[in-house]
């Protein structure tokens, strides 16, 4: 068009529209919508009005005779503040695409393909439309191409994602379409949230405009398609980077919704949701929710199954799952999925390691192959060892099989310098000493023994606190033995360094909970190390407690007792056994060898270990005293090595157990004072007390050792412990070495008539009071209420009131409501001696005696006189 002057400015905009819709007829457009700041024009457009012959409406009847041209037209009114949007679009001039929103769905994609053909600073004047175009109030059609629109716009980089959000409130109108019924729009919407939340500073803009509510909303959807569930899950995983935002998406149901997604079939999906879940454990306050809704058992599938998983999957997996571990009780329910967790230790830890070359085949827990007899026709005898079985049959155990190619596995790996290639490769803050990495248990176990043959301090001491971590049971406690784990960890308990003998103890100790395990240990020769160990003082007291611990599992004085009796082959099944053995192809395996008990025994029964051990007795802790108790049994039941233990003082070691428990603050008296114990004290003092006692009993077997000692002082010091306020459980074994401290000594008169009287006191009568509350068989409650009747027969008026004080009565109306026979009459007779003491009526009448006694006196039964009178000696009822 030429040029052409106009009178005033609304003139000119009249003279542009006008213009504008004869250039849009000639490029064919049918469908057009004029927006402009002339109000008057608008609503001369709107009213049809006839008065048009003043100024500017001069003009109007030809822009009304083009518009009628329009298969549909619109004019509307828009404030001067969106002028730069018109001057954006009027800059890009005739060169500029034909956007037309009101063109059908099937012209989406055209106007897409042409608005991406443009070059990029002039799609920048297109943003502020297309923004405009996210309206509520336009058409979906219109909405959803402007978004696809904005989406491949965003995703131009910073500069353009920073083009999107200068626009007030357009992260709300791309929120809104999340609510779309269409997937082409949620996807594009979320498409954009996504790129936009990918940097850091529009980050909490996006969280605060309501994204996460609408997103979860979206997700809760019984049907999406993989790419919608891609792209919303993915504004979650740029969300989830700031701790702030983890909370609001762990709180707002989200969490069994992403860990279901750990199973969709789009890949995409999974490394989304397994990216949101490993961002979110890194916050200690969502472990709990995310432990509870099941994401463990979902992530240790994902790193199990080899084939259909990503390593972006298995990678976010992996560091869920180490940040879940960091919690102790989480990291055993990682172990119990059948993961173990181990140290990274770095390549150059590994250049130590030299495998045994030319060495005779054997499996992992060391058992060789045996010599054949038949030589190879190839020449290869010594090659083909153990392999030519034309007369046995080969069978291993699968266990064994397993633990033979992932040794192999893991020993080709370190040969080759690949064996933590994967792992180190990934950046991480935290340094190569404190690092770990999650494997299978068969590949872990493998891993952990061959760190144990390195020669880095740190690189062992890490791999034993491992071994004890994962020594979560049985099957994984014989997975290390069978993996060769403990005879590698018997000899560093001889290690010049305390951290790896420490470390090495700890790993022990655990594994010793397993029998067959434990009698590995003693096998491979852990008691002389550990004695050895014992006997240094100048060692830390950390090394000392679980040496000691150790010890007292090996010395078991219950498994020594049991050897004397099933030692012995019996019924000839030495010989079947024997027979086994021969035609078995494998040789023994190392915990299966008989030990030499007299070797054993040299060890433990040396002076200086025994005197180490009663200094520790007398210094130590309760629990601590527990365990060098233990180790005192064990050697006491050795008959020749009395001397020793009484040379080494050892009633001084009970004393200190015996008086540390009934200390109170006056020393002049130290029993004059009932102890006030809490409830974990008196648990503790009633194992160390129970242990003590225990010891002195079987000491007493000794007429040597009841020479040495004063039998009256240890009977005064029992009897107060008798009184004390340890566990009742725990008072069976006082009870019992002041019984037989009485048949010993010489003072049998008064002071064993005392002694009796007070055992049944504080031992017998709560003892069976408390089996007749428990829940226990009728006739074990009868048996016990029959036995606490033959006491109260004997008229001892404390025997009555221990039972009133031990809360008897009311398990005693309950015994005669449910019992019958001679338990009914033994505590109809308890209870009637009871109600000879008036303070014992209230309680007698609150157990419910009298409706209970009333039935038994009406119904005529063999024990209805003595209801009678208990109810003769009851207040008026």
């Amino acid at each position: 068009f030429d040029s052409s002057r106009a009178t005033n400015s609304e003139e000119a905009k009249a003279i542009t529209v006008i213009r504008g819709m004869k250039a849009a007829l000639g490029r064919g457009m049918e469908r057009v919508m004029v927006l402009t700041d002339c109000r008057r024009l608008v609503s001369t457009f709107e009213t049809r009005s006839a008065e048009l012959s003043w100024g500017v409406l001069t003009l109007a009847p030809e822009m009304l005779a083009i518009a009628g041209r329009f298969e549909d037209f619109r004019f509307q009114y828009f404030s001067r503040c969106f002028n730069f949007e018109a001057h954006a679009l009027a800059s890009l001039g005739v060169r500029s695409l034909a956007l037309s929103f009101f063109e059908p769905a099937g012209a989406s994609n055209l106007d897409i393909e042409a608005f991406e053909s443009v070059s990029p600073s002039s799609k920048d004047a297109y943003v502020p439309l297309l923004i405009r175009m996210l309206g509520i109030d336009n058409d979906p059609l219109d909405r959803e191409q402007a978004i696809v629109a904005l989406w491949k716009y965003s995703e131009g980089g910073k500069n353009c994602i920073d083009k999107v959000v200068e626009f007030h409130g357009c992260i709300n109108l791309i929120i809104n379409l999340l609510r779309s019924d269409s997937s082409s729009t949620c996807e594009a919407a979320a498409g954009v949230l996504r790129t936009i939340c990918s940097l850091n500073l529009h980050r909490d803009l996006v969280a605060e405009s309501g994204s996460i509510e609408e997103i979860t909303s979206l997700l809760s959807r019984p049907s999406l398609t993989a790419k919608v569930k891609e792209q919303s899950i993915s504004v979650l995983w740029n969300l989830s980077v700031d701790e702030k935002h983890r909370a609001k998406i762990a709180n707002t149901g989200l969490l069994s919704a992403l860990i279901s997604f750990l199973d969709d079939d789009g890949v995409e999906v999974k490394e989304a949701a397994g990216g949101v879940l490993a961002n979110l454990a890194l916050s200690q306050f969502n472990h709990g929710m995310m432990v509870e809704a099941g994401v463990i058992s979902k992530m240790v599938k994902l790193l199990k199954n080899d084939v259909e998983n990503s390593k972006i999957t298995k990678k976010e997996a992996k560091n869920a799952l180490l940040e879940l571990a960091k919690d102790e009780l989480y990291r055993t329910l990682i172990m119990e999925e059948g993961m173990v967790l181990v140290p990274i230790v770095g390549a150059a830890a590994y250049k130590s390691f030299r495998p045994v070359s030319h060495s005779r085949p054997s499996l992992a827990d060391g058992s060789e192959f045996e010599w054949t007899s038949m030589p190879s026709k190839y020449g290869a005898t010594e090659l083909l060892l153990g392999l030519n079985n034309y007369e046995k049959n080969f069978d291993i155990e699968e266990s064994k099989i397993n633990a033979m190619v992932a040794r192999t596995q893991q020993q080709f790996l370190a040969r080759l310098g690949a064996i933590e290639m994967e792992d180190c490769r990934e950046p991480s803050e935290v340094s190569t000493t404190q690092r770990s990495a999650l494997l299978p248990w068969v590949d872990g176990v493998a891993r952990l023994v061959l760190i144990l043959e390195l020669e880095d301090v740190a690189a062992i001491s890490r791999a034993a606190l491992s071994i004890a971590d994962a020594s979560i049971n049985e099957h994984m406690r014989s997975s290390f033995m069978i993996a060769g784990a403990v005879k590698h960890l018997v000899r560093l308990l001889s290690h010049n360094n305390d951290n790896v003998r420490l470390a090495v103890c700890q790993a022990l100790d655990r594994l010793s909970f397993s029998n067959d395990v434990c009698h590995n240990i003693e096998a491979e020769g852990a008691v002389y190390p550990l004695v050895n160990a014992v006997k240094c003082k100048e060692i830390p007291g950390s090394l000392t407690e679980k040496t000691v611990n150790l010890l007292a599992r090996i010395l078991d004085p219950g498994k020594e007792i049991k050897s004397k009796f099933y030692d012995e082959p019996v019924n000839g099944l030495a010989e079947a056994s024997c027979e086994t053995t021969v035609a078995n192809v494998m040789t023994a395996k190392p915990y299966e060898r008989i030990l030499s008990k007299a070797t054993i025994r040299e060890a433990v029964l040396d002076a200086g270990f025994v005197s180490r051990v009663i200094e520790i007795l007398k210094t130590s802790s309760q629990n601590l005293q527990r365990k060098t108790l233990s180790i005192l049994e064990y050697i006491a039941i050795v008959e020749p090595c009395m001397s020793t233990v009484i040379a080494a003082d050892v009633k001084s070691g009970l004393d200190a157990v015996f008086c540390q428990t009934i200390l109170t603050d006056d020393e002049d008296d130290i029993f004059s004072q009932k102890p006030e114990l809490s409830l974990l004290e008196a648990e503790e003092s009633g194992l160390a007390i129970s242990a003590a006692s225990r010891l002195l009993e079987r000491l007493l077997e000794s007429e040597q050792f009841r020479g040495a000692i004063n039998s009256r002082h240890f009977t005064e010091i029992l009897r107060r412990v008798l009184k004390s306020d340890i566990p009742l459980h725990h008072k069976d074994w006082v009870a019992a070495c002041l019984v037989k401290l009485d048949f010993l000594s010489n003072f049998r008169t008064d002071l064993g008539n005392l002694i009796n009287m007070e055992v049944t006191l504080y031992e017998t009568i709560p003892r069976l009071v408390e089996q007749i509350k428990t829940p226990l068989s009728l006739e074990t409650k009868e048996a016990a209420v029959v036995e606490l009747n033959s006491i109260i027969s004997k008229g001892v008026v404390d025997f009555t009131k221990a039972i009133a004080a031990q809360g008897g009565i009311f398990p005693l109306i309950k015994v005669i409501e449910v019992g019958n026979g001679r338990a009914v009459e033994a505590s109809l007779t308890i209870l009637f001696n009871l109600s000879m003491d008036d303070e014992n009526h209230s309680a007698i009448i609150a157990a419910g005696a009298v409706p209970a006694l009333r039935r038994i006196v009406f119904s005529q039964g063999p024990e209805w006189k003595r209801a009678l009178h208990l109810l003769r000696t009851l207040p008026a009822w």
